[in-house]
């Protein structure tokens, strides 16, 4: 999403009018959910989804018509057939786009969103915040854990959730996730695995002992990678409560020593490649050396979900699914 907000940004300081649809609400079964985001530009392209199909021929054809009149608007759209607000798909959900429009040149908005632009690369939640009366954005800012910015007034409490809210004339919308996938081992499946989950909206980080295998080059969409021991990953990276662990190391020690120093780390997601005996002869270990069956329940392994998955493009999908299905609530 970080390309997608400089493209906003810098339309704007080129005193380029934007229209910005969000999805506010979403019930049943639609293509994006509450949340998703689409930019239309003065020259008529986009940026950014609400969902593909009719639901994003509409909106981009009314953004367009918005973009032109400078105006703002709120659009229910069912996904029934026979029905007044249908769209003449099947799915069986609705959704509530907003469209705001962005005015070029606007120096309060550029100061809005340069930040959302410099908080994509870093490591804090944050939520872009919007004061609705009626159709209209009438105060716009950032809030983070932190605190609040470019706001004219306090927003009310629990606005900062990791779902989409609308409360009390608000609205919030997170877009920036914290958190990282460490994976540890730079194979052949991580080499799968890295630019497919990078496309997904996480934020990678390789750790291999091995210099050729943690050479940039061989992994473009990793935000970093890191060359060190297996058996000093706790002083070379700290992983948090917003981090996913992802160990797929050559061999069962290397396993063993990650998980002797993530397993108690909190991680949002822990997860180990390995067949089922070289997964248990790991687990017998970490028992003999203090930590709890309850501990080591934590752990996906193996890795992945089961889609009979084989080769390392496989493997990659099956991972990168189940890192999905943790991330959106779906998977402890």
């Amino acid at each position: 999403m970080r390309e997608f907000w400089r493209r906003v940004v810098h339309a704007l300081e080129a005193d380029q009018p934007v229209e910005l649809v969000s999805i506010l609400a979403s019930g049943g079964s639609t293509p994006r959910g509450a949340g998703a985001m689409m930019a239309v530009f003065a020259d008529g392209a986009s940026a950014g989804t609400v969902g593909g199909g009719n639901v994003e021929y509409e909106a981009q054809r009314l953004a367009a018509e918005l973009l032109e009149s400078g105006g703002c608007g709120v659009r229910d759209f069912r996904f029934v057939q026979g029905d007044a607000a249908s769209l003449g798909m099947v799915c069986g959900g609705d959704v509530s786009l907003h469209f705001q429009f962005l005015p070029g040149g606007d120096r309060h908005v550029i100061a809005v969103l340069r930040d959302v632009v410099e908080a994509s690369g870093g490591d804090q939640d944050t939520w872009l915040i919007r004061r609705l009366e009626g159709e209209r954005v009438t105060d716009m800012g950032t809030g983070s854990r932190a605190g609040f910015r470019h706001l004219t007034e306090a927003p009310p409490e629990g606005l900062l959730e990791s779902r989409t809210v609308v409360r009390d004339g608000w609205t919030s919308m997170q877009v920036v996730r914290a958190g990282k996938v460490y994976i540890f081992g730079g194979g052949h499946v991580s080499q799968a695995l890295v630019p497919v989950i990078a496309a997904a909206g996480f934020r990678p980080v390789v750790y291999d002992d091995r210099p050729e295998f943690t050479d940039p080059a061989l992994f473009p969409a990793a935000e970093e990678t890191v060359c060190g021991a297996f058996k000093d990953v706790s002083q070379a990276v700290t992983v948090t409560a917003d981090d996913y662990v992802v160990i797929m190391t050559r061999g069962h020690q290397a396993d063993y020593e990650v998980l002797s120093q993530t397993l108690r780390s909190g991680a949002k997601y822990l997860g180990c490649i390995g067949s089922r005996k070289k997964l248990a002869l790991c687990r017998e270990r970490l028992l003999a050396a203090g930590f709890t069956a309850e501990e080591y329940a934590r752990l996906h392994a193996p890795i992945g979900l089961a889609i009979g998955a084989e080769t390392p493009a496989e493997i990659a999908v099956s991972v990168a699914a189940e890192l999905i299905a943790v991330r959106a609530g779906k998977l402890d």
